[in-house]
């Protein structure tokens, strides 16, 4: 992974960014948990540079990324826990995670949009190509 150990995935970092405090979620019988292969040393302090206290992160020792489908990429699986079985109820990865994090819900209601080039934008306004080229990690845009 590009930068690691001092830096995670740009889009799974641009996704945690955006993740609304846990307690909301708990309060509806429901857990949020992010999964790496990184070991969990890494983890723990990237956590804290990143202030992503309350996420709960784990780490992967086998196949099951690339059993469920994104192991090149990430996605996002749901699981439901019946007793004790787990089914896996949702999956979704690539751009279709979009719509979880408030980011581009903000931009698609602004007047130049996501400002990236799969968009019609007014003359002399920057487009970017598209995803994720324009991320970085919230520390690294600048003032």
């Amino acid at each position: 992974m590009k930068g690691w150990p001092e830096r995670g995935c740009v889009g799974c970092a641009m996704m945690t960014d955006q993740v609304a405090h846990p307690v909301h979620l708990n309060r509806r019988d429901t857990t949020l948990a992010f999964v790496s292969r990184a070991p969990q040393d890494d983890i723990v302090r990237y956590r804290a540079a990143m202030g992503w206290d309350d996420i709960p992160w784990y780490t992967l020792t086998d196949d099951f990324d690339a059993d469920f489908g994104v192991d090149e990429w990430h996605g996002t699986n749901v699981f439901l826990r019946e007793g004790g079985e787990i089914f896996r109820t949702y999956l979704i990865d690539g751009r279709g995670d979009e719509a979880l994090g408030n980011t581009f819900a903000y931009l698609e209601i602004t007047a130049l949009g996501r400002q990236e080039d799969f968009e019609d934008s007014p003359a002399g306004y920057p487009q970017d190509p598209t995803y994720p080229q324009w991320w970085r990690h919230h520390d690294l845009y600048g003032s």
